[in-house]
């Protein structure tokens, strides 16, 4: 590990105007690189304390061996050449975009002397005119098989065109009507390249000339009695509103724009770009990305924006493009693109309207793709034992944790204390296992104290659960403030709910809720299960009694892992809390008790613990409230008698009883 010190350049000697900038490592490899409106104080960003950089910045500058930049007039150039050294260097630390798959473009050939269209993968070449990208290949064969009745452009390959004017006969497309036959001289150069120019013309959008001339066509030869011409022409007609179908209208005719949606998390970040010309979706595309730099939503949208548009020119940058977030130098970003395009660009945030709600769509597929990848990536077999492998690596464990158990805790503002447990098992969630408690006792945001609390309670029972043997009955269990349990083993055998102990057990939080955990562990006198937290702020593990993090590598698997695991156990006390609120605030019995506010009531629901239990009180009882006195109890008491109390919540495909752990001692 370099010290940054080592390289640092000396004050002064780093100029304050726009550059670019990059760091290479020993080998002088570049490793980095960056833009910025004012050098001395961007690179000096990177020379401060490494305790407050951010662990990817960290990681990068103690890699570096050195630094060097280069001056440009303005940062428009800035911007020019830090994504032409990006494509030419191909720094480790850089955001790089990947396809999440290859996606296909009609192309029209105009460098040729008798341009060509066919389908194209990969990178762009000059003189080709591109549009797309399509879903499928399949889906641009179609719609050129339509237009090609109206503009029929050459489609075969050289060689076939070739031989085909060796022999002075055309291809069977050239005989039925879909093909000019240019290589047998039934249209020369010029006639065919406007074809293919009005080709190109109808593919961008502009499509309402050329309907309408074809049914003023068909117009004019009916009325001079050319039927068989009319008929043709109205096929025509048909035949460029069926391609035009295929793309769905979802914005004005005029509007030519890209719109571009980010969905991320911590590691990886997804991108949608949907292009409407025309006011109609012509493409769609999507991007997976790792974030190895320290980057936010503008600064995707930035990196997006120089990879999409970096090779093109002209009519493929289009006059609007719509983010979720402006670039730090939008101005400078939009002038780069007027420059790309010859003309003026929109680059900015939609607000309201269509534009608004597409965006919105835009972000659905952002998120979906997100999704996805994780899910693929997360089904894997031998990704998921690497992962496992890594964190039993990373912690010091003597085998791979192959039950992990999450814990977090969720309330708002103090109210409504909950927590969650998620289970998984061989990298793999079993919601069945999942479990959720109350915490109760005490008030606040102590988070510190409630884990404890929960990983007390939840410990203690495994250690009954541990030493009982055969069955035992509802009732036996509810006096013991747990959960309904129906037996020890479920059919195959294998020990459930409490009973079953965790190789790893993981807290949502840093250093003092895993002291917390481990000391309720220690408590117990339970020395053979793992402890550690994952902070969500910088995604450090934290061990016991560890005063450094460890920090897992930002491609590791195991990380990966354990931060599905977090936002899991998240995921699911944040939703128990919701609903728990919900509740709170939806029709109780003790809204019918006349006299009686939202503070008393408070007091009921706080000194009895819950509804159910208030409805077990006597009046004395009732009366010990403070601020209720014997008549006000005696109208709650009637109205708790006059309701039902709410059946159990039934799993309908289990069978089993809902669990909740209603904060008794487990």
């Amino acid at each position: 590990m370099a010290d940054p010190s080592s390289y640092r350049p000396k004050p002064g000697q780093i100029p304050d105007s726009p550059g670019v900038y990059k760091f290479r490592d020993e080998h002088r490899r570049v490793i980095y690189v960056g833009k910025a409106k004012n050098l001395r104080q961007r690179v000096a960003n990177y020379f401060q304390d490494l305790a407050h950089l951010h662990p990817r910045t960290r990681t990068m500058v103690t890699t570096a061996a050195s630094v060097e930049w280069t001056v440009v007039s303005t940062e428009v150039e800035a911007l020019q050449l830090e994504y032409s050294w990006i494509k030419e260097f191909d720094p480790r630390f850089n955001v790089k975009y990947r396809d999440d798959k290859s996606y296909p473009y009609l192309a029209v050939t105009l460098n040729e002397e008798f341009p060509r269209v066919q389908v194209m993968r990969g990178a762009k070449k000059k003189g080709v005119r591109y549009f797309g990208p399509y879903g499928h290949a399949w889906a641009i064969r179609e719609t050129v098989d339509l237009m090609l009745r109206v503009f029929p452009v050459r489609t075969c390959s050289a060689g076939v065109f070739k031989n085909a004017a060796r022999t002075g006969r055309p291809c069977l497309l050239g005989y039925i009507g879909k093909c000019s036959a240019p290589c047998v001289g039934r249209v020369t150069p010029e006639e065919h390249r406007e074809l293919a120019d009005d080709f190109c013309d109808f593919m961008a959008g502009r499509t309402g000339t050329y309907i309408r001339r074809l049914e003023k066509d068909m117009m004019q030869a009916a009325e001079e009695m050319e039927y068989e011409r009319a008929a043709r022409l109205r096929d025509d007609a048909e035949a460029l509103k069926r391609a035009m179908e295929k793309s769905a209208v979802v914005l004005a005719d005029a509007t030519d724009a890209d719109l571009i949606a980010v969905a991320e998390d911590e590691l990886e970040a997804a991108l949608q770009i949907f292009h409407v010309r025309g006011g109609r979706v012509r493409g769609q595309r999507g991007w997976v990305t790792d974030k190895v730099e320290a980057v936010d939503t503008s600064g995707l949208v930035e990196h997006a924006l120089q990879q999409l548009y970096g090779e093109e020119r002209g009519d493929a940058v289009p006059k609007e493009v719509l983010v979720p977030a402006l670039p730090e130098d939008a101005e400078a970003v939009s002038q780069w693109l007027a420059e790309r395009r010859g003309s003026q660009v929109s680059l900015r945030i939609p607000q309201r309207g269509d534009k608004k709600d597409l965006m919105v769509t835009v972000q659905r597929n952002a998120q979906q793709a997100l999704g996805l990848h994780k899910t693929k990536r997360a089904s894997d077999l031998t990704t998921r034992s690497r992962a496992l492998e890594e964190i039993a690596e990373a912690l010091g464990l003597d085998t791979a944790p192959l039950r992990i158990e999450c814990y977090d805790i969720s309330h708002l503002q103090g109210d409504d204390v909950v927590a969650s447990m998620v289970v998984f098992e061989d990298g793999l969630a079993r919601k069945s296992e999942y479990r959720r408690f109350q915490i109760k006792g005490f008030e606040g945001q102590d988070d510190v104290r409630s884990m404890h609390e929960v990983i007390t309670r939840r410990f203690r029972r495994y250690l009954s659960d541990r030493e009982r043997t055969g069955e035992w009955t509802e009732e036996q269990d509810a006096t013991e403030g747990g959960e309904v349990t129906a037996s020890l083993t479920d059919e195959d055998g294998r020990p459930k709910r409490f009973a079953y102990p965790p190789q790893l057990v993981v807290v949502d939080g840093g250093q003092p809720q895993v002291a917390a955990a481990k000391r309720a562990l220690d408590e117990l006198g339970i020395d053979d299960i793992a402890v550690c937290g994952l902070a969500k702020r910088l995604e450090e593990v934290w061990l016991p009694d560890d005063d450094d993090p460890v920090v897992l590598p930002r491609s590791s698997e195991g990380l990966y892992l354990l931060q599905r695991v977090r936002d899991e156990a998240h995921r699911f006390a944040i939703t128990y809390q919701r609903a728990k609120r919900a509740k709170r605030f939806r029709s109780s019995p003790l809204d019918d008790v006349s006299g009686l506010g939202e503070t008393r009531k408070q007091a009921l629901i706080k000194h009895f613990g819950s509804v159910k239990k208030l409805r077990q009180a006597t009046i004395d009882e009732i009366c010990e409230v403070p601020g209720i006195g014997r008549r006000t109890a005696e109208s709650v008491a009637a109205a708790l008698a006059s309701t039902t109390p709410a059946a159990p919540a039934v799993n309908t495909a289990t069978g089993e009883i809902i669990e909740e752990d209603d904060g008794g001692s487990s």
